[in-house]
């Protein structure tokens, strides 16, 4: 199948307009990045963190080349050290006097059979995966719930939380923690005037992606896609834009599929 093209990027409408925003993974070129850069354009100021330091100062740098330092700051960020992550939050509370939205991003893959699977490896995924995206959405809840104002938080899971494949039990298993994660601390936050809601892509391309798995399954992958393509990171970036700002103001505890993929 011919690959499609993907529309024209989009133009900048304000969406998100004197927001603060935290994202976590967001060095480099893949959705966390994409989102970081989205939200810049729409007019927000965004703490960026990863746990790669080198690839996020590189990020940061390049972020305040184009929107200003005034915009952007960056805290690296080990979502598996509770420490740190409560670092996080505490420097955007110190430098923005809030948090609008959060964005979790962080998460880890790995390909490896059940059968062969050790302990560890099992640990890791579901550590960074699950555990990250609860310890940073937990964090910013106790941040939101203290504000006038509220906030959003925007988890990112994936349709393979849905959608088996092999290799990947500890990969869906902890995407599929995410998405009832994000359903049972959304009622417990309506409360407090947060929304809490998840975006779920099937296969956004970025290098990384690339150095970590095989073409024969990225071929497989993009085959089922019904675009004949692959999605773009700011794509994916774009419905976290949409949850995040006004227009979503009465979705929460919601998935919503960021994919064209059949089964």
């Amino acid at each position: 199948m011919t690959l499609t093209r993907p529309p024209a990027y989009p133009v900048p409408r304000d969406l998100l307009r004197d927001r603060i925003v935290v994202i976590t993974a967001a060095a480099g070129a893949g959705i966390g990045g994409a989102t970081a850069r989205r939200c810049l354009e729409e007019g927000a100021s965004v703490l960026v963190s990863d746990a790669h330091e080198r690839r996020l100062e590189s990020t940061r740098a390049e972020l305040a080349k184009d929107f200003g330092d005034a915009r952007v700051a960056a805290l690296p960020c080990d979502v598996t050290s509770e420490e740190q992550v409560r670092a996080l939050y505490a420097l955007a509370v110190e430098r923005y006097g809030r948090i609008d939205v959060a964005v979790n991003n962080a998460g880890l893959g790995g390909t490896a059979e059940l059968a062969d699977m050790t302990d560890a490896e099992w640990d890791k995924v579901l550590d960074v995966t699950l555990n990250g995206t609860m310890r940073c959405t937990r964090a910013a809840l106790r941040v939101m719930r203290e504000q006038d104002s509220g906030g959003v938080i925007v988890n990112n899971a994936s349709v393979i939380g849905w959608r088996a494949q092999k290799g990947q039990s500890h990969y869906a298993a902890a995407k599929a923690g995410v998405m009832a994660l994000t359903r049972c601390a959304a009622l417990e936050a309506a409360e407090h005037g947060v929304r809490i809601n998840a975006v779920s892509p099937s296969l956004a391309m970025h290098p990384h992606l690339v150095k970590v798995t095989s073409q024969d399954l990225l071929d497989e992958l993009t085959s089922r896609e019904a675009f004949g393509r692959y999605a773009e990171p700011w794509e994916v970036a774009n419905v976290i834009v949409f949850l995040a700002g006004d227009y979503s103001s009465y979705m929460t505890g919601e998935v919503v599929s960021v994919s064209s993929q059949h089964p």
